[in-house]
């Protein structure tokens, strides 16, 4: 709920030009991206339309973990069932630096049973129990401080913890018999309050059995009605100015108490103790408030929910089973991993390139069924594999690889070894070649500078002939064709082709 572009601002054009690059899309829904990567979107709880991510692609599966939160009170909850099964985890949730959690709380165990007791507390309603209560307490110094005179100040911009104050406040005036105004000032308060209440798909399950049941998602709705809720673009609104009354309760969500509505209301009440200034843990105060200084104001920091808690962290990786786990650096003391992990631990740190290991030996490949008949198979001499030559049209789709009818379909004579690889033997190829009736003898090996090692043939009977073997390839020397022929033959014969 920040500040609208103004009309005619040189950037509007660039933002226009950058929200027609934007594609929405639904939890769970897969969009493909460049025909090679799949990629779905997965409620992370914590807020609405705050997500993690799936990404498929060809050679590994990746979920990327941001600040999730198990039982929301607003939004729909962590969907960490839906990451399981990936092959890597790219764990970027880093709200607890911001907390002085417990590091014991964070180590894992071997203990079997301990683990299965971790694992159940993933989907208990402890957080949503504690947010709750931080929202009461809030509520009941709010209350406080109108019944003394005084007005109160929340310039917090985070959508469902500003939502839900709404609710509870509206219900503790009512239950104190309190007519005290609520006022919400932003210049796209009024959009983004009814944006909430058509997006049913995005919120707990308790919000949308509302739905079904003719209320509104959000009690704000109902309370604009009544007029207990009043929605103004501006602290200079005419209906703000004719309508003003003291003591209220003001909504601004400016935190860093810079811009907006909130710097005219800190001036006008920072002499006042019996005002109430409620701020997030986060922001720092001692800054915030230097320029209102000497303020008698009341100053109420909360912290909310705002990720992962550290003693869920190994519990929730054990039960996602990935392969590959990449873990901030920054975390790596708060969070210890032993070898009872099933999965591997790379640390990462900001601006530093993190070289990863290769999570699958093969590759999956659709074949069209008319080239799958063709198909004619050799084994190797010196390796238990079988090996065979096709020709198609390779393409990307949706992910994987799918091997296509060309336009030139393989020669019926594709039974017969057209491509080889490697060095003949010496000694295998004399062998061959006498088999043949050729006889050789090898006349000299040798190194030089600018090449590797080379060895050469030299044929005697029925014709002379020169057989220049290397790494790179063979070369034939021959006083006749026929002979040249049989050499190739024999060649082919003692090297493995398809």
């Amino acid at each position: 709920m920040g500040q609208s572009w103004e009309v005619g601002c040189p950037c509007t054009a660039h933002v226009k030009d950058c929200m027609t690059k934007v594609q929405r899309l639904r939890y769970a829904e897969e969009t493909c991206y460049n025909g090679t990567l799949v990629i779905k979107a997965i409620s992370s709880g914590l807020e609405i339309g705050a997500c993690n991510w799936i990404i498929n692609s060809p050679k590994r599966n990746i979920a990327y973990v941001s600040g999730s939160i198990f039982d929301s009170g607003h939004a729909m909850d962590f969907d960490y069932h839906a990451l399981q099964g990936s092959d890597m985890i790219l764990y970027s949730d880093c709200s607890t630096l911001l907390t002085t959690e417990d590091n014991e709380q964070s180590t894992s165990s071997d203990d079997n049973n301990n683990w299965e007791e971790l694992t159940k507390s993933l989907s208990n309603n402890d957080e949503s129990s504690e947010e709750r209560e931080k929202i009461a307490f809030i509520c009941s110094c709010a209350i406080d401080s109108v019944k003394s005179g005084g007005s109160v100040l929340i310039p917090i911009d985070r959508i469902g913890v500003l939502l839900q104050l709404l609710e509870q406040i509206s219900i503790f005036l009512n239950s104190s018999g309190l007519e005290i105004p609520i006022n919400i000032i932003s210049s796209v308060a009024e959009e983004l309050l009814a944006y909430t209440n058509i997006i049913p798909e995005w919120l707990c399950k308790q919000r949308q059995e509302k739905l079904f049941s003719g209320e509104s998602l959000f009690a704000h709705v109902e309370l604009i009605k009544e007029k207990k809720i009043h929605v103004f673009p501006a602290v200079h609104s005419p209906k703000l100015l004719i309508n003003w009354q003291e003591p209220c309760v003001v909504f601004c969500p400016h935190w860093s108490l810079r811009l907006g509505p909130a710097v005219h209301l800190l001036r006008r009440w920072c002499g006042d103790p019996n005002a109430l200034l409620v701020l997030e843990d986060e922001t720092d105060a001692d800054i915030a408030l230097l320029p209102f200084k000497p303020m008698s104001m009341k100053v109420l920091q909360c912290s909310f929910l705002s990720g992962i808690k550290l003693q869920k962290v190994q519990p929730l990786l054990k039960t996602l089973q990935p392969k590959l786990v990449l873990f901030p650096e920054e975390l790596r003391n708060r969070v210890r991993f032993t070898n009872v992990n099933t999965f591997s631990v790379s640390h990462y740190s900001e601006n530093e390139t993190l070289r990863l290991p290769s999570l699958k030996e093969s590759s999956e490949l659709e074949i069209a069924t008319d080239l799958a008949s063709q198909l004619h198979w050799s084994k190797l001499k010196h390796r238990n594999l079988n090996i065979t030559r096709l020709k198609g049209e390779l393409l990307i789709d949706q992910g994987k690889h799918r091997l296509l009818s060309g336009n030139e379909q393989a020669s019926s004579s594709q039974n017969k070894p057209i491509l080889h690889w490697g060095s003949p033997d010496p000694e295998n190829l004399l062998a061959e070649l006498s088999k043949m009736g050729i006889n050789g003898h090898v006349e000299q090996r040798m190194t030089d500078a600018e090449s590797d090692e080379a060895c050469i043939l030299h044929v005697q009977d029925p014709n002379k002939a020169l057989i220049e073997v290397r790494a790179t390839g063979t070369i034939i020397s021959a006083a006749n064709e026929d002979l040249a022929s049989r050499i190739f033959e024999a060649i082919v014969n003692v090297l493995e082709g398809i």
